[in-house]
């Protein structure tokens, strides 16, 4: 009796281990403006593109089980060589993530050809095989709040759709 107890303990202890999934682990790295417009890099549009990155975590976490990590804006700094750097180049931007114990890295740019709209680019990248595992592309008209809240919800839905899959 006592054995057979033991043993169902074990099975039931070692079956609700693998049902339970640990959360994946993202990091979010700070958006990059890419601005070409004839009055380009205002203090209001950097501002707006700081912005970005909490919200993406936000919407996030409200779209899945995910766990926000943190890479230093330091250590990504020096890893970005210069604008679109870390964009072009996945596995600097999954070097960073491994630093950060995260499972995969979203890199991002904020791209303003005109004043009339702008687009939301990122690139996911998985950390574990260094690669890109995905690409998005979200059109922003306009540059009101309301805009870019709905443009970073849209741009989490796909980063969770990717990542479901």
């Amino acid at each position: 009796m006592y054995r057979s107890t033991i043993f169902m303990v074990l099975v039931f202890t070692l079956l609700a281990g693998y049902t339970a999934q640990a959360a994946e682990r993202i990091a979010v790295l700070d958006f990059e403006l890419n601005d070409l417009t004839s009055l380009p890099y205002t203090p209001e549009e950097r501002r707006r593109t700081a912005s970005f990155r909490p919200l993406l975590e936000q919407a996030l976490r409200r779209t899945g089980d995910y766990e926000m990590v943190r890479v230093d804006a330091e250590d990504q700094a020096a890893a970005d060589a210069g604008l679109g750097y870390l964009f072009r180049f996945p596995e600097l931007a999954a070097g960073l993530g491994e630093q950060a114990g995260a499972d995969w890295v979203v890199v991002c740019r904020h791209s303003k050809p005109s004043f009339m709209f702008s687009y939301l680019i990122a690139n996911l990248v998985n950390v574990k095989n260094r690669a890109l595992a995905a690409g998005y592309a979200i059109e922003l008209k306009g540059s009101h709040d309301k805009v870019s809240q709905r443009g970073i919800e849209a741009l989490a839905k796909e980063i969770h759709d990717s990542l479901s899959k």
